[in-house]
């Protein structure tokens, strides 16, 4: 970030304010109001935050006209179609692409974290069976600090490390472990010679009685999920977590605000509400009484799945997403699943609508994870578990990276009061 020479002028109540402007290596300029209420003694206005930067970051950045997402500079396209996940996850953690020896001992002190604490298995029996695999995860997560005391202090650059191999290692099977109690089956241990993917499969679908090999193929699609979704720059959840993390607050406990901020079905549960509406469709012959109904106004039906709020051309992360799924839905079929079936002729429908074209409603990441997800038999009630396991690695490295910056300040949004002014408290008889 430079500053430019270039700067912002101002006017209020008369007086003239000048407001630097810094230049990013890529997206707008921004302007500087930091000194605005000191010098000037107003806020601004930005319900949501949406033209407001909260911090300086140097791991995600997002071009919405474009269709681009860059980690750490690189296109996730090339990363997903040559990469992996953990060494994407060294990538985001560190800001280098590893060599052979760096990914060799990431990936194997990774593989050793993943086993969880004994006596948390009796910290899930606490739970009601029928409890969402998304609120074991919140509460499970936030626990981690009563069971890993010597990697809460973020003072220590070393503590700061092993919290963050431990979420990342350990989340899967958190995950796993949420939804096995939520079907009423037993843990299933993780195993160190598996793959990051095909472990996370394994503990989810093995059961005692019999052996389970993992499909290199659903493996495949698995660890591009985790991939797709590892970050996307300053989101509501990553927001959460860097205001959790302003105020001091342990590693665990900020992820477990994370996952809380991403259960909401506007945020994390996008693809859950994707699955509902092919569940709510039906059939293929009703496919074109819904894209007429999406296309009215008047009609309070949308098709979800479709477009981005961020990305105004297209979603790249939908290009990888889509092959993942053509090679799940050709390994198990769709013949006898009459949700994919939909999904398969919906797809082809929207794109040759000019309507959808013209208003450039691509299907996006949310609408063919979904699909995958469903292909390999987890219910809709996993989606946002597997979400959360995905962007944990994001979540880490925006915290790393703030707790390492020296601008780091606790936050506090202000805001713009409409309420009663002062006024004299009155007795209870005379009200």
């Amino acid at each position: 970030m430079t500053e430019n020479k270039k700067s912002a002028t101002l006017n209020v109540h008369g007086k003239t304010y000048d407001l630097p402007i810094f230049s990013p290596t890529a997206g707008p300029d921004v302007i500087d109001i930091r000194k605005l209420y000191s010098d000037a003694g107003v806020f601004t206005y930005d319900p949501g935050f949406t033209s407001t930067a909260s911090c300086d970051s140097t791991i995600t950045y997002i071009d919405g006209d474009k269709g681009e997402l860059l980690h750490r500079g690189y296109p996730i396209d090339q990363l997903a179609s040559q990469s992996h996940f953990l060494e994407m996850c060294y990538l985001l953690l560190y800001g280098e692409l590893p060599k052979a020896g760096d990914l060799e001992n990431f990936e194997s002190t990774i593989t050793r974290h993943t086993m969880l604490h004994e006596q948390m298995q009796y910290f899930y029996r606490g739970f009601r069976r029928d409890a969402h695999p998304m609120a074991i995860m919140v509460g499970v997560v936030g626990a981690m600090s009563a069971f890993y005391h010597d990697s809460t202090d973020i003072h220590d650059p070393h503590q700061r490390e092993v919290a963050s191999h431990r979420l990342i290692a350990k989340m899967p099977t958190i995950a796993a472990w949420a939804y096995k109690y939520h079907i009423g089956q037993p843990f299933i241990y993780p195993r160190n010679d598996l793959d990051y993917a095909s472990n996370f499969l394994r503990m989810c679908f093995a059961v005692p009685a019999e052996e389970y090999e993992v499909n290199p193929i659903l493996s495949r699609a698995m660890d591009r999920i985790f991939m797709l979704q590892a970050d996307h720059e300053q989101n509501a959840s990553t927001s959460t977590v860097r205001l959790a993390s302003s105020s001091g607050a342990n590693p665990f406990a900020c992820i477990a605000a994370g996952i809380a901020c991403l259960w909401g079905p506007a945020h994390g549960g996008a693809n859950q509400a994707c699955l509902e509406m092919l569940e709510e469709i039906g059939s293929v012959d009703r496919i074109p009484e819904f894209i007429d109904r999406a296309k009215d106004k008047a009609d309070p039906f949308r098709l979800m799945g479709f477009g981005h709020r961020v990305y105004k051309n297209f979603d790249p992360r939908a290009t990888v997403m889509k092959q993942s799924a053509d090679e799940v839905l050709d390994l198990l079929g769709i013949e006898n699943n009459p949700k994919l079936q939909v999904a398969k002729a919906l797809e082809k429908q929207a794109l040759e609508d000019p309507y959808f074209a013209e208003k450039k409603l691509f299907p996006n990441v949310d609408f063919y994870s979904g699909i995958v997800m469903e292909a390999m038999g987890f219910p809709t009630s996993m989606f946002t578990p597997i979400f959360a396991l995905s962007r944990t690695v994001g979540w880490i490295s925006q915290w790393k990276e703030m707790i390492a910056d020296p601008q780091n300040k606790i936050g506090r949004p202000r805001q713009l009061y409409l309420g009663e002014t002062a006024r004299d408290y009155v007795d209870i008889e005379k009200r």
